[in-house]
């Protein structure tokens, strides 16, 4: 069994996340490259309707658990400068940008949560 707390490496992580995106045939692309063993990975979905969510992975300390929580919607242009914050306070952090008009992003599904 493996301990709970350990992580894939961020690259790893992102390659497995865009293969299944590619097979729920849903675009996606990395927009900035991060640490290949620690980044941090944040997700932005595109609405295609000029409105956007990005999404953060974190902990849920009543239970422990790792999720993926909101951090921040609205305009695309908002977003992505809430994104542009992010990457300037961290040099290591990987964005992917997804499209879809429902803002499917598979996160919610089982094996994305580690």
């Amino acid at each position: 069994m493996v301990p709970a707390d350990i992580r894939l490496k961020a690259d790893l992580w992102v390659s497995a996340y865009l293969n299944r995106l590619r097979l729920a045939d849903i675009p996606a692309y990395v927009t900035r490259k991060g640490d290949p063993t620690a980044g941090t990975v944040l997700v932005k979905v595109a609405l295609l309707d000029g409105t956007a969510r990005a999404f953060e992975r974190g902990y849920d300390l009543t239970t422990g658990t790792r999720l993926w929580r909101l951090m921040a919607e609205g305009s695309e242009r908002e977003v992505d400068a809430a994104l542009t914050r992010a990457g300037q306070r961290d040099p290591d952090l990987w964005v992917i940008e997804l499209e879809h008009k429902a803002g499917r992003t598979l996160l919610d599904e089982d094996g994305l949560s580690a």
